[in-house]
């Protein structure tokens, strides 16, 4: 659930979306593994925008999962368009794997 501002950032700053800070190799914090982990069972590898207790996953969680390349937006959604559909990446599965 990435809202317009944080699309518009991504947009407009060519290679945020790949930026994994000073250099140093950065990893998912456990909140953002257990997101990435839902998408490894999912065709496509598609990510949830609910938790397990039915809890809306924090749009933060998502745009640094985006933000580093480990997840993408799947598709715009016409029901809600402020929320933003994902699936997980090739460098996603790598982060979950290390």
């Amino acid at each position: 659930m990435v809202g317009p501002r944080a699309t518009a950032i991504l947009e407009t700053q060519p290679g945020l979306e790949k930026r994994s800070g000073r250099g140093k190799s950065v990893r998912p914090t456990a909140v953002q593994q257990a997101w990435l982990r839902r998408g490894l069972d999912q065709p496509g590898g598609k990510l949830p925008l609910f938790d397990h207790h039915g809890k809306l996953y924090s749009p933060r969680t998502i745009q640094s999962c985006l933000a580093q390349g480990w997840a993408e937006p799947w598709s715009p959604n016409p029901i809600k368009p402020d929320w933003m559909i994902c699936k997980l990446t090739g460098a996603g599965r790598a982060a979950l794997s290390e």
